[in-house]
């Protein structure tokens, strides 16, 4: 049988245990740049005639519109990073009238 510790030797929960967060702010230009690269390489693979490397942009285009669309439903609450914003709503309009269209 297992040896139990009492619950007056267990260690308390912390909150450094929960994992590292970083103070609120605007969303960073990095996340919305890398955003944007993604869905022009999603763009790009997508427009090949090779089936598989089509598949591939196709797949990564539809994983990363709702993540996009997390990003700026967080981005209303935390505020814009700029002109990087800008460019990935343009990305993510292009993505999506390619897809509607």
């Amino acid at each position: 049988m297992a040896h139990v510790a009492p619950t007056s030797h267990r260690r308390a929960t912390r909150a450094s245990h929960r994992g590292h967060r970083t103070t609120d702010g605007p969303i960073r230009r990095s996340t919305w740049l890398g955003l944007t690269f993604a869905m022009i390489l999603g763009l790009v693979l997508s427009g090949r005639a090779h089936v598989g490397i089509h598949a591939a942009g196709v797949t990564l285009l539809v994983m990363l519109v709702p993540l996009t669309l997390a990003v700026f439903g967080a981005a209303f609450r935390r505020g814009f990073g700029g002109l990087s914003a800008i460019t990935t709503a343009c990305a993510l309009a292009f993505v999506l009238l390619k897809f509607f269209l």
